[in-house]
């Protein structure tokens, strides 16, 4: 089938509604131009003469994206996935002390669950602080979990991750971070090294950090946002309880996939505090 497809997201994999790609040949004369669906899909059944296009993105917020498309003898350019960045989003957040929003961010861990599926968790109740230095490498975080806060979805099996057999929140009320270091990976990501207590144990872990950009609030402030992902295997941390099934597999996988999705605004504090 002849035509360009298209898929328009955000750096965090959103669609960008109704953005708007235009081709122009390399004489620069427009050649098509179509609007993406609620879906972030662009899909044109125009036939395109082969060679070389320059394909322009735009969406009201977004920064324009250019690249060059192909177009193949059939008519058609298969653009894949097409990335837009917040307006003004591209630079790093202004330096000074940023506050986590726990209103708008989350903090989520995933575990195995009998070997075929997973399970799914949240804490609800955070804090934390970001300093970001002139110097990015020289920027720090801090957080602090409320251990209590875990939340499945199910509370017969929250009031067990809070037992002894696992988080132990009578004695270890609090999970805390603290970054030691931060060394660039990319233009905008990092791995973020730090100090993560939990259940009384303290170990350095690793977490892949990316930014996803800088914007107004509707409360009048500053916001940025991150993304940062890391496995922990709870023997690290002396959470070893399991259960096995019939076929001998754990009931409880023993490592964890923690997705961290971050808001936090300039100053010292939230503006709707």
């Amino acid at each position: 089938m002849a035509g360009v497809n298209a898929r328009i997201r955000t750096r965090d994999g959103w669609a960008v509604q109704h953005a708007v790609l235009t081709v122009t040949d390399m004489e620069g004369a427009q050649v098509l131009r179509i609007e993406a669906d609620d879906e972030g899909a662009v899909r044109s059944e125009t036939p395109l003469e082969p060679g070389p296009y320059t394909v322009i993105t735009t969406a009201l917020g977004y920064a324009p994206s250019a690249s060059t498309a192909l177009v193949t003898a059939s008519g058609r350019a298969e653009l894949g996935i097409v990335v837009l960045t917040r307006q003004g989003g591209v630079e790093l957040p202004p330096p000074g002390a940023w506050t986590i929003d726990p209103m708008h961010s989350s903090v989520a861990a995933t575990a195995q669950h009998l070997g075929i599926s997973s399970v799914h968790g949240r804490f609800t109740d955070f804090s934390g602080r970001i300093e970001i230095a002139q110097d990015p490498e020289k920027s720090s975080v801090e957080a602090v979990i409320q251990a209590a806060s875990i939340d499945t979805g199910n509370d017969m099996r929250d009031e067990h991750l809070r037992s002894a057999d696992f988080l132990n929140v009578a004695s270890y009320p609090y999970i805390t971070f603290r970054s030691s270091r931060i060394d660039p990976t990319g233009p905008d990501r990092w791995t973020v090294r730090g100090e993560l207590a939990m259940h009384g144990v303290v170990r350095t872990v690793a977490l892949d950090l990316g930014y996803l950009g800088t914007g107004p609030d509707p409360w009048g402030g500053t916001r940025a946002a991150f993304r940062a992902t890391t496995e922990l295997r709870r023997r690290d941390f002396a959470i070893n309880f399991n259960q096995l099934v019939a076929t001998g597999v754990a009931a409880v996988g023993t490592t964890l996939r923690v997705e961290l999705d971050i808001q936090a605004t300039q100053g010292e504090t939230l503006p709707y505090a």
